[in-house]
């Protein structure tokens, strides 16, 4: 198996696996965490769903990548976002049980308008975590394009169901930290890498001031010395990158790193996926413990999924 295959089986597998720990207790509080902690895979809870399901997270991280394999393009990923929701593609049983308001919102607008690509909302409050879950894939493409090529790319994925800059930003922020860790950085040398960078970045990216001010948190390079009480875990895309990357530094292994994200409480299921996500591309899948991968839904599609895009990317790159 090649490296980038090796590890962009490690990264969805490490997304798939996070998202799964999450689903049964979603959006149950972190004091309810506390008191009945998850340790292993659940079955039922939140969405009466079997042991290693995993949610709309993994699912549409899965289109991305399906996207990438097919030969990518903006409007592919889309489509197959598109085709999730309304024929259940990338499901892992069949159905889809879980959806956040604005990714539904969007992908209601693609299904209304076969010509519409940026379906997401521009405003403010249009800035959930439905991009961000499902970003992880562009790590691994067009790598070594210039920065803003690199951005818009971003930009435009993220718009098919999250238009506003902000989400932008978080995606690109966290795909920054993702190539640093495909780099064989270490999570606090790739975190400190993309503070150091990031300021210039935004500022040649001609991102707005007010923008760029809400991440000054992450930036500061402090966010793992932020106590526990000061990270949100809802739904809120800056609480999400914050919350993943927080529980990503503060921790050593896959297997802690994940059921930290989850036992915060609240959105559950997505920080579990996206700090997963990271954490399996760093420790790699020999990292994310064999019980929890037994029970993976779809498992061997995931493994093959990851081995027709790691495929397209090679013989593209060639």
């Amino acid at each position: 198996m090649s490296r980038l295959e090796s590890q962009l089986r490690a990264a969805l597998l490490g997304l798939a696996a996070g998202d799964a720990l999450g689903v049964p207790v979603e959006f149950q509080s972190r004091a309810a965490r506390r008191l009945d902690p998850v340790v292993a895979m659940r079955a039922y809870g939140t969405h009466n769903q079997p042991a290693g399901t995993w949610s709309d997270d993994a699912s549409l991280t899965f289109c991305l990548a399906e996207a990438i394999a097919d030969g990518f393009t903006v409007g592919k990923a889309a489509e197959y976002s598109r085709l999730w929701l309304y024929k259940q593609l990338w499901t892992p049983h069949g159905s889809v049980f879980d959806i956040g308001v604005t990714t539904r919102q969007a992908l209601t607008r693609l299904h209304a308008d076969p010509d519409l690509i940026a379906a997401g909302g521009t405003d403010e409050y249009s800035n959930g975590n439905g991009a961000l879950m499902r970003i992880l894939p562009l790590a691994f493409y067009a790598e070594d394009a210039p920065l803003q090529e690199r951005f818009q790319l971003i930009r435009d994925v993220s718009s098919i169901t999250h238009g506003h800059i902000r989400s932008a930003v978080a995606c690109f922020l966290y795909l920054e930290v993702a190539r640093h860790l495909r780099a064989d950085k270490e999570p606090a040398a790739a975190y400190a890498e993309m503070c150091q960078q990031a300021p210039s970045q935004l500022y040649t990216l001609a991102i707005p001031a007010q923008e760029a001010d809400q991440f000054e948190r992450i930036l500061s390079g402090r966010l793992p010395d932020v106590s526990a009480t000061g990270i949100n875990s809802g739904g809120y895309v800056m609480h999400t990158l914050e919350a993943s990357l927080w529980c990503l530094l503060r921790h050593n292994t896959y297997a802690e790193t994940v059921l930290a994200a989850v036992n915060l409480g609240d959105d559950t299921d997505t920080t579990g996926a996206v700090a997963g996500g990271l954490a399996g591309l760093y420790y790699g899948e020999a990292a994310i413990p064999t019980e929890w991968l037994v029970v993976l839904a779809r498992l061997a599609d995931i493994e093959k999924l990851a081995a027709r895009t790691a495929a397209k990317l090679t013989n593209s790159i060639n």
